[in-house]
């Protein structure tokens, strides 16, 4: 049984994950790829393709044959249990719709959460871009075919100066579509559709605040270990740590996140 946390180890190993994920996923991106919708006839639109499974069951054999002592939960084929208390989180597609639209916003979710709950590793891989933003204890990196390079957030403190971005607004409860809007009537730009992506360029510095809900645990667990590895913040909408669940808010300061839960807790879980 695995016990502890070896970070290179694991990293290096999450790293074969997502060039596995990618080898499945690349002969169907812009190929015209057949989608179905998982919540089937008369229910709300949620596409899954076959580099979705593909790219899944690709992981989730490599993790068989070499941490069999670890859980699985992923988004097309479930919760495994493991007796070591550690478990691999996987989004094969995070952003299906971006998918088979042809748009490289799309990433492969990949992160290890300790037997508290906790993620300490989280990868957001965009392997069509070459980008691969990866969180740990050592920090958040951006890992490209050329370079290595430490990430830090932006220094943007003032709602009024922010770059913000939410994926769906129209996916939100009535009260959560208030908190937004007040956001966004107050933000200097607004930007959609980016899903998982949106966090990396948080941590890249380039976007300020991302704020979601609706999200289950394999959307958030990667996400957070990057944005805190890049000095960035992670929390919900009541200003609590974030934790594996619905609602999420990330932000590049402090003064920053305070600013935004101002509205956020209003339609707070």
């Amino acid at each position: 049984m695995q016990t502890g946390f070896d970070e290179t180890a694991s990293l290096d190993l999450a790293r074969r994950l997502a060039r596995a994920a990618w080898s499945a996923i690349q002969p169907h991106f812009r190929a015209g790829v057949a989608t179905e919708n998982k919540g089937g006839r008369g229910a709300s639109y949620d596409p899954v393709t076959l580099a979705d499974k593909a790219a899944e069951q690709a992981i989730r054999d490599i993790l068989a044959a070499e941490r069999p002592d670890d859980g699985i939960d992923g988004e097309e084929f479930g919760r495994h249990e493991g007796p070591s208390g550690w478990t691999w989180l996987i989004d094969p597609i995070d952003g299906t719709r971006a998918f088979i639209a042809g748009l490289p916003v799309w990433t492969t979710l990949i992160a290890l959460v300790d037997p508290e709950g906790d993620p300490v590793l989280g990868m957001i891989d965009q392997p069509f871009l070459g980008e691969r933003y990866v969180g740990s204890p050592a920090g958040t990196f951006l890992e490209t075919a050329t370079a290595r390079t430490q990430l830090r957030v932006s220094q943007c403190n003032d709602l009024r100066d922010a770059i913000i971005a939410t994926t769906d607004p129209f996916i939100m409860t009535p009260a959560e579509q208030g908190a937004w809007t007040h956001l966004r009537h107050t933000a200097r730009v607004s930007r959609y559709g980016l899903d998982a992506y949106a966090y990396a360029r948080l941590a890249s510095g380039s976007v300020d605040l991302v704020c979601e809900t609706g999200l289950q645990a394999h959307d958030v667990a990667a996400l957070i270990p990057v944005v805190r590895g890049a000095g960035g913040i992670a929390r919900d909408w009541r200003g609590n740590e974030a934790k594996l669940g619905s609602q999420i808010a990330c932000a590049a300061s402090e003064p920053l996140f305070e600013q935004a839960l101002i509205s956020l807790r209003r339609s707070a879980l």
